[in-house]
């Protein structure tokens, strides 16, 4: 059996990356308190000696150390799709500054919007990494990577990015935010351009809420039908009866599937679908009286603004779950979750109501960066921030985010020992606002052995 938590990228990446394209696809036709999490740096002075014999690299100095953050932040899925993880980079950085630096180092953060194109993203990369010499790239969430090729090449680390597409799992120096156990040298995606997906999301639902049928809905486009492949393979894997259909993506036929949902006695629904589709097939859902045990989104779709996306259909929103391999954003028990809330209402009240898990872990890759750099010491290199990305002790971010790590593996067999957290939505949290209440006691303890499905993405 194998046990290592490093293959839950696959499933992540998977579900990112073309529920994603699917949405583009239809869019086109103060840290307070104890806890904060800073590094231990962060609250001292710089070592004794002064700064001028300090070991230094590309895009840092005895004081300072310039970060950039690529975002597709006007793209055609629209300006929020992507927003989430710079600010919760930028809302990190913010409080690492203001708390001391890292080693006695400002952080200099500079942001590029590529557009959502690949032309765009490869201006972004040379503008970063020509023009700015930055040290590393953090928290990226790009619709298309295409210039992850001149990063790798250039050695320029980029850690915590957003695997929505597969470059995370084939080039070196890239370190996305759920980890890798591929042996990304570059080459191919994943073990020969094959990724591996695990079945832990339907093995909780089947354990958790007694499940035994879902729905998987789908436009006829090659993304979102390409993914609801890989949904249904998952489920039937896990013993599920599923009910496959498939809209028609300029005039989808939302009645026919509810209709057909409730003749099934369908108790779970998936999809491959954007907002404004899920919008819509929730409406035909509460008006034909189909009553669902969960309808089951990804971590992308874990955001605030739930209670408007959903207002005309609150019978399917009061069923809503979401699953992720990181914290609750409104867990405040979490010590770190607190911190990154007052962070964020201290540099970015406006977002209050636009916050999402995206954004959490945009501040946990900021995190995770940190930490790498802060293991340096005085003598900050980016071979030294790799030594860190690369070490077999996995990384949680302070608790952020489930274990993980970039220790290449062999080819995935047998079982999978991996762990989900999962939150619903629920409109009397937060005083009657409505909000996501977590749904598990600890989610490095929810876990299962669940087998691991190739595809080809």
């Amino acid at each position: 059996m194998q046990l290592t938590g490093l293959r839950r990228a696959a499933r992540h990446a998977a579900a990112a990356r073309t529920a994603l394209l699917a949405a583009s696809a239809a869019l086109l036709l103060t840290v307070a308190g104890c806890g904060s999490r800073l590094p231990e740096s962060a609250f001292g002075t710089p070592p004794a000696g002064g700064t001028a014999d300090r070991t230094t690299d590309t895009g840092a100095d005895a004081r300072s150390v310039k970060i950039g953050i690529i975002t597709s932040l006007t793209s055609p899925v629209g300006s929020e799709t992507f927003a989430g993880p710079r600010f919760g980079a930028l809302a990190f950085f913010k409080a690492l500054n203001d708390a001391g630096g890292v080693h006695g180092r400002t952080v200099q953060v500079v942001t590029c919007d590529d557009g959502g194109s690949g032309i765009g993203n490869q201006d972004c990369v040379h503008r970063m990494i020509d023009k700015e010499k930055v040290f590393a790239l953090v928290s990226g969430s790009v619709l298309v990577y295409a210039g992850a090729p001149y990063v790798s090449a250039k050695g320029v680390p980029d850690v915590g990015g957003q695997p929505i597409g597969t470059a995370y799992d084939r080039w070196p120096h890239l370190y996305g935010v759920y980890g890798s156990s591929a042996p990304r040298d570059g080459r191919s995606v994943g073990w020969d351009g094959v990724l591996y997906q695990s079945t832990e999301v339907y093995r909780f639902f089947k354990e958790k809420l007694g499940a035994r049928s879902a729905a998987v809905v789908a436009y006829d486009q090659a993304d979102s039908a390409r993914y609801a492949r890989q949904l249904t393979e998952a489920l039937k894997a896990e013993g599920y009866r599923v009910l496959d259909q498939t809209v028609d993506l300029a005039l989808p036929g939302f009645q026919a599937v509810a209709a057909a949902m409730k003749a099934d006695g369908t108790e779970l629904l998936f999809d491959a679908m954007d907002t404004r589709g899920n919008a819509g097939l929730c409406q035909a859902l509460d008006a034909a009286g189909v009553h669902l045990k969960a309808k089951v989104t990804n971590v992308q779709n874990w955001t605030a603004t739930v209670g408007t996306d959903y207002k005309d259909s609150p019978g399917c929103r009061s069923v809503l779950w979401a699953t992720s391999s990181s914290q609750n954003y409104e867990d405040t028990r979490q010590p770190a979750v607190q911190a990154f809330r007052n962070a964020m209402a201290r540099y970015y009240p406006e977002r209050e109501g636009l916050l999402s898990a995206w954004e959490l872990e945009g501040w946990a890759g900021a995190q995770w960066l940190t930490d790498a750099m802060d293991s340096c010491g005085a003598d900050l290199t980016r071979g030294c921030v790799e030594d860190f990305m690369n070490r077999s002790t996995p990384y949680d971010a302070h608790g952020l985010l489930l274990p993980a790590g970039f220790v290449p593996t062999p080819r995935p067999t047998g079982l999978l020992r991996a762990c989900l957290n999962a939150a619903r939505w629920e409109d009397s949290a937060r005083d009657g606002h409505g909000g996501w209440v977590t749904q598990v006691p600890d989610m490095a303890a929810n876990c299962y052995d669940v087998p691991q499905l190739p595809y080809r993405p």
